[in-house]
């Protein structure tokens, strides 16, 4: 009979197998149980959608990849973007957006500040590094960090661009290698500031060159569109957002409540992004703000990108996810439409980045011109880049 203490010795190393599986195996499977495919009837692609879809010059301005333990540089049957999948869809621009808080019982209706934070458990099961676990601005800057490092490492593979010159060598460098990947960097919400102004020059100096305000909660800056108050813009957002201005830092208001946009608006003109939405008339979601003041924001020259999951679009399906780009350019124009699919962000969708090429056809199929489906899958972000990049 084995002694007590060889008992202890097995069952310690026992307990310690199962915490390394754990943190093994545990993130890929939270990953695959979170950012899902479901069921869908994908349309027929004709040989005119094939040709007219290796011609697009196609970006994404949300993607939440980065939040993950994936190694974004390998093929993955899982999630929705890697840069494999990006290459296959035929991507030049991506924007990964870092997020760094989510309350637990995430709603679209009302979340309080105080909810149980949802990335906290992921930077613990995801073994980030111990300064993320109290600090957003640091979990902003850790998923940065794994995006600079896939730059450095891979060239030929991915161009971050933080300015209106890496731009234009990044698009000299893809008629070489038409498999070259832009990478932007964007915040999903400036609680990742910590109430810090000085925060946005640390966030910029690491290639953050879009901020949205909000996420599902009231922070610092005013409102959230899913918070509690409803309120506007404080003192300390509009000190933030002309910090962000004069930096050259696009502003997103994807998840801004409604005040907040208004006051942005009744600030300046210059023009506003959304990121990642739906438009009220086409699906009447919490998610989605007024299309009147969707007509001002495109008004002021603004950029208004639509998602792919039920939040945005109801029925998260290819036509209905066309549908919306089609309402979105009959209310404000084809020059102010593009895409924001909030790939990898907790999201279901009928397809991946590789498989765009659906959405080209659907778009064929709803009756929109090649020139029309040019700008919204990729022209009007490339333009608007072109001019609000930093010099």
């Amino acid at each position: 009979m084995p002694s007590k203490k060889a008992i202890y010795k097995v069952v310690a190393i026992l307990v310690i197998l199962a915490v390394i599986a754990f943190f093994v195996f545990f993130p890929a499977q939270l990953d695959k149980q979170t950012n899902r495919l479901h069921d869908s009837n994908l349309p027929v692609i004709s040989e005119q959608a094939r040709a007219l879809h290796r011609q697009l010059f196609i970006g994404d301005w949300h993607s939440d990849s980065l939040m993950w333990k994936r190694d974004l540089i390998e093929n993955h049957d899982y999630g929705h973007v890697d840069i494999p999948r990006l290459q296959q869809g035929n991507v030049a621009l991506q924007m990964f957006t870092t997020v760094t808080k989510s309350p637990d019982g995430i709603n679209y209706e009302e979340n309080s500040t105080d909810a149980s934070d949802n990335i906290t458990k992921l930077a613990l099961v995801n073994l980030w590094p111990i300064s993320t676990w109290d600090s957003l601005a640091e979990r902003a800057l850790f998923q940065a960090s794994k995006a600079l490092e896939l730059a450095q490492r891979f060239p030929d593979q991915v161009s971050l661009i933080t300015s209106k010159s890496d731009l234009s060598q990044f698009l000299e460098k893809r008629k070489a290698n038409p498999k070259l990947l832009g990478m932007l960097l964007g915040t999903e919400g400036s609680h990742a500031l910590d109430g810090d102004l000085s925060n946005i020059q640390r966030l910029f100096d690491s290639g953050f060159r879009m901020m949205s305000l909000q996420h599902f909660f009231d922070n610092k800056l005013g409102g959230s569109l899913h918070g509690v108050s409803g309120e506007g813009l404080t003192e300390f957002g509009k000190n933030a957002i002309q910090t962000m201005r004069s930096l050259g830092v696009m502003l997103d208001v994807s998840h801004s409540s409604e005040q907040v946009v208004k006051d942005i608006l009744a600030m300046s003109n210059q023009p506003l992004l959304i990121s990642h939405t739906g438009f009220y008339g086409h699906c009447p979601s919490a998610r989605n703000i007024s299309d009147d003041l969707m007509q001002q924001i495109a008004a002021n020259d603004g950029l208004i990108a639509v998602g792919y999951w039920d939040g945005a679009v109801c029925e998260p399906n290819v036509t209905e996810i066309a549908k919306a780009i089609k309402y979105g350019i009959e209310l404000v124009g084809s020059e102010h439409i593009a895409l924001g699919s909030d790939y990898d962000g907790a999201t279901s969708v009928p397809f991946d980045t590789s498989e765009l090429v659906y959405l080209t056809q659907a778009l064929l199929d709803l009756g929109l011109s090649e020139s029309q489906i040019k700008q919204v899958m990729g022209d009007n972000m490339l333009r608007y880049l072109q001019a609000h990049l930093p010099d």
